[in-house]
């Protein structure tokens, strides 16, 4: 009788531990009004439209370039509070940095920040594109994707990538009070993602969801050559929209 009262205690017990936990509310979005956000690459069009979105919004931002001059002076140009400086001075002052730099110049910036982006939540939205007489085309980097180069490259900073499939045109227009899309985010860490996809919620009209891991990041990149297509056909500025989520 003693044994067989164990045996049912053991057994309750065991039932206990094995019960799932409570299933976390994906659009639970942590607050990030309080971080600074740095935009490499952010004097391109889609860096500066990227910077004045996220400023329009109350982020503060700061703007890096190769040449601090050339990136105070498209942050004056912002305004909204937006900084400027050099690349290196950017990353170091920032929280989270957003590589917008072109593709042809992607490693080597990142090779260069390696120190200053150690330890720092780094967003990847370089879309790795070529163009030819038949329009845009996607390349395949040696690593998979350009997310996953910057992932190679920066070992000791946290990768994601997102923000691939904005209009730089719709970005910058003062007159647009919502940018219409989804912006699909791609990390290892689901606490990093969340925390870009409510960056990109920051925005009007944006809504960031998860999308999966850095190695999937190459289809997502290479969407915005279908993207260009669509846009020179309807002369447009196509977007993203996932339905039924």
């Amino acid at each position: 009788m003693v044994g067989g009262r164990i045996l049912r205690m053991t057994s309750a017990s065991s039932s206990a531990s094995s019960s799932p936990a409570p299933r976390k509310d994906p659009w639970d979005l942590p607050d990030v009004s309080g971080l600074t956000v740095g935009v490499l690459g952010g004097t391109g069009d889609q860096g500066r439209g990227l910077a004045y979105r996220l400023a329009r919004a109350g982020q503060r931002v700061v703007i890096g370039s190769r040449a601090a001059e050339r990136a105070q002076q498209a942050a004056g140009e912002i305004g909204l509070g937006v900084e400027g400086a050099e690349n290196a001075e950017c990353a170091r002052r920032s929280d989270v940095v957003i590589v917008a730099v072109p593709w042809d110049g992607h490693a080597r910036t990142l090779e260069s920040l390696r120190e200053e982006l150690r330890g720092k939540l780094v967003v990847d939205c370089v879309n790795p594109l070529g163009f030819d007489k038949k329009g845009a085309y996607a390349i395949r980097p040696e690593e998979g994707s350009a997310a996953q180069q910057a992932e190679a490259l920066l070992p000791d900073s946290r990768v994601t990538a997102a923000f691939h499939h904005l209009s730089a045109v719709l970005l910058a227009d003062a007159d647009v009070e919502k940018i219409d899309t989804d912006v699909m985010v791609l990390g290892e860490d689901r606490e990093d993602c969340l925390v870009v996809q409510a960056l990109a919620g920051r925005v009007p009209g944006m809504r960031g969801v998860f999308a999966g891991r850095l190695r999937n990041a190459h289809q997502v990149e290479s969407l915005v050559a279908n993207l260009v297509s669509v846009n020179r056909r309807y002369k447009v500025h196509a977007g993203i929209r996932l339905t039924d989520v």
